[in-house]
């Protein structure tokens, strides 16, 4: 079965022409105008993938993406966007968006990420974790009624390194007693950070994990997700967790 594509964008000759590349390259594309036709269509036609424009009149493809997550929806949501500042990056990021691609872009690059997002679900729910992010109140422990369930701590199947706890299969994290609240990407990254703490990752190594493609040394893709990362992981007076090493990558170490 073809993979379907929810494509909104008000720009028509964007809009045309990415929506006739990704009938190409073989997905279903529903595609609209508006962040209003966007949320209908995100309702009732339970796309695979999403690929919101973040510039909309009216509902913008971040107001979406909000409204989709706060409504426990963890589709996959690759952003476009003309604004370039690392800013403006993390408000998707903040929103819920799993990836973006900043315009004007090649197409062969939003193939690249589309591919990998998939990727990403189909591991999850072959894992039998389901399709939620870490960052959704599903996947962070509420039940339907919307009280807190469960929030304790975490039975035997942890990873642990540099004061963090991980739970693979219920995509929980903890920094202490903290419980962290993260999209799937930073769970992902985390995870592969954890898993390798004190052996330095190059960030080829990195992107072919994370993403399942390297986007090459001009991509700011991951010092944005890292930097966001840090943003959640890090408190005042204790040391910085995920370092830096200059012109090779990160390492996740205490002290």
């Amino acid at each position: 079965m073809p993979r379907t594509v929810l494509l909104a964008e008000d720009d028509r000759a964007i809009r045309h022409a990415l929506e006739r590349a990704l009938t190409l390259e073989g997905y279903r594309v529903t595609a609209v105008a508006d962040g209003v036709e966007a949320l209908a269509q995100a309702h009732t036609g339970r796309p695979d993938v999403l690929v919101l424009d973040v510039m909309m009149p009216g509902i913008d493809g971040l107001q979406v993406c909000r409204a989709l997550r706060a409504e426990g929806d963890s589709t996959p949501i690759l952003m476009l966007t003309a604004l370039v500042e690392t800013a403006d990056r993390i408000a998707g990021l903040d929103a819920g968006a799993d990836d973006y691609v900043v315009k004007p872009f090649d197409v062969e690059e939003v193939f690249a990420r589309l591919r990998a997002l998939l990727r990403r679900t189909d591991r999850t729910e072959a894992d039998g974790t389901g399709a939620g992010t870490a960052g959704n109140t599903s996947a962070a422990g509420e039940d339907g009624s919307g009280q807190g369930a469960d929030r304790g701590e975490p039975e035997g199947r942890c990873l642990e390194a540099a004061g963090l706890r991980m739970d693979p299969q219920a995509r929980r994290a903890w920094r202490g007693e903290r419980e962290l609240e993260l999209t799937r990407t930073e769970f992902e990254l985390l995870e592969l950070l954890v898993r390798n703490a004190g052996i330095v990752l190059d960030h080829s190594t990195i992107y072919d994990r994370i993403w399942g493609y390297d986007f090459g040394p001009g991509s700011k893709n991951l010092a944005v997700y890292v930097g966001y990362l840090r943003r959640k992981l890090d408190q005042p007076g204790a040391p910085q967790l995920i370092q830096t090493v200059r012109g090779v990558g990160y390492v996740l170490r205490e002290g």
